[in-house]
């Protein structure tokens, strides 16, 4: 077994996985860490607990929005290069999404903190 070093939010964590998955799990640690990044820019430093849920939410939001735009295609048939949809007007929309959801749940924790 395998073990690496993940690096969220300024923190590091020792992940143990399966042998050949080390580069797998710093990938998806680099993305743990940019959603990090975003909802901290405008709240500042944010509890490691409050700032795990911000996180999950934010992807779940997004795992479900990719669920649901799958499940509405009417045709699903194998894409050719041509038939791709265009990866930066996704980014650029699901950029855009993030950055709506960090306003919404910066104004939530915002409450939360006040109570």
């Amino acid at each position: 077994m395998a073990q690496v070093t993940i690096t969220i939010n300024a923190r590091e964590y020792a992940v143990a996985c399966e042998d050949g998955q080390e580069i797998r799990i710093m990938q998806l640690a680099r993305i743990l860490d940019e959603k990090a990044k975003l909802l901290t820019q405008g709240a500042g430093q944010v509890n490691e607990n409050m700032l795990l849920a911000m996180v999950g939410l934010l992807l779940a939001d997004e795992l479900t929005e990719l669920k649901k735009q799958s499940n509405s295609s009417e045709v699903k048939t194998v894409q050719t290069p041509q038939s791709m949809p265009d990866l930066s007007a996704l980014d650029d929309l699901l950029t855009t999404q993030i950055k709506k959801l960090t306003n919404e749940i910066n104004s939530v924790a915002s409450k939360l903190e006040s109570l």
